[in-house]
């Protein structure tokens, strides 16, 4: 087994590589198979074959449909943004829904985002 994110080699028994302090199996830079590079959005290693496991998209301390429940529910008012960390993100939420009403349509693009494991969380970024 190697470390996916220096190419270390690490015994299968290692919870961290002693080479760059990653737990086992974390990183997309290296394909665990065989230590070669692999490209960021690879789905197989072009070197020895092997599928490259994607990440699991995370929602803070939250499971997916916690935060698919809230969106439905609460979304409009933007209380799952606040949830994952987007405070700008849910003040503007709350502003278009008091004001335009239209936070309940952008909940609902939210809530199929997540669904779909294609909703990015940017902290820093208010749309």
């Amino acid at each position: 087994m190697y470390c996916k994110n220096c190419g270390e080699l690490m015994n299968d028994n290692q919870a961290i590589c002693l080479k760059c302090g990653v737990k086992a199996g974390e990183g997309n830079l290296f394909c665990a198979n065989c230590g070669k590079n692999v490209a960021p959005n690879a789905e197989v290693c072009l070197n020895c074959g092997v599928a490259i496991k994607k990440a699991a998209v995370g929602y803070g301390n939250y499971d997916k449909i916690t935060i698919a429940l809230i969106c439905f529910f609460l979304g409009g008012l933007g209380i799952h943004n606040f949830m994952l960390g987007e405070t700008k993100k849910g003040i503007v939420r709350i502003v278009l829904s008091l004001c335009f009403g239209i936070g309940a349509i952008i909940a609902l693009i939210d809530f199929v985002k997540i669904l779909t494991d294609k909703y990015e969380i940017n902290p820093d970024k208010a749309f």
